[in-house]
């Protein structure tokens, strides 16, 4: 007997969290509710746990310990942990101790405030800490942070929580499910017959523009997470000086990139960000730097070239065009 695939009824749902869009699709429209629900909690608890701008948040509470043990719950450990493990696998090029640097460039509040910030700032080059003067101790549950730095895991905090998310939802509810945090896609689950449609574009005005402005595709995603990191998107102009929030830790500055929009594709939404962000700052060695790791990728650079890597699929400008519904993939 032949084997048919049949198209699954997909429901979905948007709002806004952690500072950013949150979209969640599933494959079973009754279950949509009852996961919103179960997201927004988590969510929550991610905000309490991780948030920089919050000034009761476990994170803040690192910043008063003066090199102090903290114990932390398991969910700050996890993060955490996943923060430092990105900052090796990257040679530091993504580093959660850059978090002096982003106050001193203005990135200090929701990035809703940021703009409308008038204060001066002094644009100095300050090498991050890095990964290496931070002690997590899972054992113990403990954290230690030296005097004078801060903590900022928003290179890879939300593309993690979008990993835990869908896999937990997809657990609880027995379906497939697409979460995409700021454009951070993880998908857990069965999926559709043909994957999940998501366009990948760049960003040059609103992310509801149909047809969108700019280079963009449509790509499949069976399984895992898709990342877009980028210099478009998050920027702001203070003193004459225009900025982005892609720090290079070797600097404390927006990086200096030929980088638009970089796109990776990896087993979880993390990984994903956490290469797509690097490259960014890796500059000219970024596509080398991808094809070496086994990632596929899009890279578009200033001027609009789009190049590849191996396992990207190729596909023309314009094809996002043939996915009726597909989920956005923007740059965070």
């Amino acid at each position: 007997m032949a084997a048919t695939l049949q198209t699954r009824v997909t429901a979905a749902s948007e709002w806004r969290a952690l500072g950013t869009s949150v979209r969640l699709v599933v494959t079973d429209p009754a279950l949509l509710d009852s996961c919103n629900l179960l997201l927004a909690r988590h969510l929550a608890e991610v905000d309490a746990a991780c948030s920089r701008f919050r000034p009761d948040s476990e994170l803040a509470a690192l910043d008063g310990a003066q090199g102090r043990p903290v114990r932390v719950s398991p969910l700050l450990a996890e993060a955490l942990d996943v923060a430092l493990r990105a900052a090796e696998a990257t040679d530091g090029a993504v580093d959660p101790t850059v978090g002096s640097a982003m106050e001193a460039i203005g990135y200090d509040r929701d990035f809703t405030l940021v703009r409308e910030d008038d204060r001066p700032i002094r644009l100095t080059v300050r090498r991050a800490p890095g990964r290496r003067r931070i002690h997590l101790d899972r054992e113990t549950g403990t954290v230690t942070v030296p005097p004078g730095i801060r903590l900022d895991l928003g290179a890879t905090a939300k593309a993690w929580a979008a990993d835990r998310a869908a896999t937990l939802l997809a657990e609880t509810a027995g379906c497939g499910v697409l979460v995409s945090l700021g454009g951070d896609t993880a998908v857990a689950g069965e999926p559709p017959a043909d994957g999940w449609q998501i366009r990948v574009q760049d960003v040059t005005g609103t992310v509801d523009e149909t047809p969108p402005q700019g280079s963009y595709t449509t790509v499949g995603l069976h399984s895992g997470g898709l990342a877009t990191s980028g210099t478009a998107a998050r920027t702001w102009r203070r003193d004459g000086h225009d900025l982005h929030h892609i720090l290079d830790p070797r600097t404390g500055l927006p990086a200096r990139t030929p980088w638009r929009t970089i796109s990776v594709a990896a087993p979880t939404c993390a990984e994903a960000n956490t290469a797509s962000t690097a490259a960014l700052v890796k500059a000219e060695g970024a596509e080398h730097w991808l094809t070496k790791l086994g990632l596929p990728a899009r890279l578009v650079t200033k001027e609009g070239l789009v190049i590849t890597t191996p396992g990207w699929p190729n596909t023309a400008k314009g094809a996002g065009n043939r996915a009726t519904n597909p989920h956005r993939g923007t740059a965070a």
